[in-house]
């Protein structure tokens, strides 16, 4: 069965649980009992200090997750307290985009200083763990069922959501179990969930605003014919950026702004992962597809130096034959050569007020929801077309 499902699934069950075990303590026989292993082998994967097969640990904190299991025996009296812990989600800590966020994040909570008027001595006295799920909606939840098990005084989560029902579902109880307990939750560079969540606060890049500035700053040089590298297609970072994208070509009468999916659009928009590769890949299949293309957006900087190698690759000329243009403005791309046109998203930024928020040395923002502007920065990768 798939993990996803399982654990969104038992989330509309666990109220029947809840119910049953209102009045009683779960007990490590109850887990053991519920993911049919022993104790022993329930403790080892608590605590982390015995090989345990995966599909093992991984019916373990499911089981975990659905009975709410958090401590045992005398420290029970302690599950609602918080420890001196933070954690830190991640899609990849390989890539810049999430290592600036989480270095940002993790000075504030582990160096940085009281706030004026924040209560004292909660400056710079935790310990920022960084979770790097690897895009996995499964082990995202599992990170945070563990974080659960250790009180974790926050999280912070970064980066776009996968946009699937049932896995919006399953985080927003698993973030209103958290938070029930007194771990604050913050949401950087991510949208609010479409079910609360009991969110502290939500850091949202105005990813559709960038792409749609992207997209004219390109119009207006004269360009028409714009492919489009687009990321992964279940992310609400794709989406948004090519929302943006789109608005901005269809206001102009341009190819590419249908936004069905068929005609132009269709032939000038690819999807794929955030990397090198999939930008490399897929400029060549959109230069093949339309040799007259005279512009090419990536979903990302990574992605667009792999754009950048496919164009001349064809023997052609960045930005005299085929503008280049990129996103998140990381720091190799003022060195590129030529130096990259994108979209700068004040990462660190973000990343140091997400740590603040997750150390309660800042108050959130009105509403709980912030969107942080996005900024376009044209360099020597984009010029006007060949007339």
């Amino acid at each position: 069965m798939d993990n996803n499902r399982t654990a969104a699934g038992t989330t509309s069950r666990r109220p029947r649980h809840t119910q049953r075990r209102k009045a009683m303590t779960v007990t490590l026989a109850d887990v053991a009992a519920r993911a049919g292993v022993s104790p022993a082998t329930v403790s080892r994967v608590l605590n982390g200090n015995y090989p345990v097969a995966a599909a093992t640990r991984e019916r373990v904190l499911r089981a975990v997750d659905e009975l709410d299991y958090v401590l045992n025996g005398p420290a029970s009296s302690l599950a609602a307290a918080t420890s001196d812990l933070v954690g830190i989600l991640v899609n990849d800590i390989a890539d810049p985009f999430f290592g600036i966020m989480a270095g940002a994040a993790q000075s504030e909570i582990g160096g940085g200083q009281d706030a004026p008027g924040a209560a004292p001595g909660r400056g710079g006295q935790k310990l920022a763990v960084v979770c790097n799920t690897g895009g996995s909606p499964e082990r995202e939840l599992t990170y945070l069922t563990l974080l659960q098990r250790q009180r974790a005084a926050a999280v912070i989560l970064t980066g776009g959501a996968l946009e699937d029902p049932e896995h919006s579902a399953a985080m927003a109880a698993k973030l209103e179990r958290l938070a029930a307990a007194g771990t604050r939750v913050v949401l950087c560079g991510r949208p609010p969930l479409p079910r609360g969540g009991d969110v502290l606060a939500a850091l949202a890049f105005d990813n559709r605003g960038g792409g749609r500035r992207l997209a004219e700053h390109l119009l207006a040089l004269g360009h028409r014919r714009i492919g489009y590298v687009a990321g992964p297609v279940e992310r609400t970072t794709t989406r948004h950026r090519l929302e943006g994208h789109r608005e901005a070509l269809r206001a102009a009468g341009a190819a590419g702004g249908e936004g069905g999916g068929g005609g132009a659009d269709g032939l000038l928009t690819l999807h794929g992962p955030y990397t090198r590769r999939s930008g490399y890949e897929a400029t060549l299949e959109l230069l093949r597809r339309d040799p007259g293309l005279t512009a090419v957006v990536a979903a990302n900087d990574t992605v667009a130096l792999g754009a950048c190698a496919a164009v001349r690759e064809q023997g052609l000329r960045i930005p005299q034959d085929v503008s280049v243009a990129g996103f998140d403005d990381l720091p190799f791309s003022v060195d590129a050569v030529p130096a990259l046109t994108t979209v700068r998203l004040p990462l660190t930024e973000a990343g140091a007020r997400a740590g603040r928020l997750a150390m309660g040395t800042e108050a959130p923002p009105p509403g709980g929801i912030a969107t942080i502007a996005a900024e376009l920065m044209a360099r020597s990768s984009t010029a006007p077309p060949r007339a």
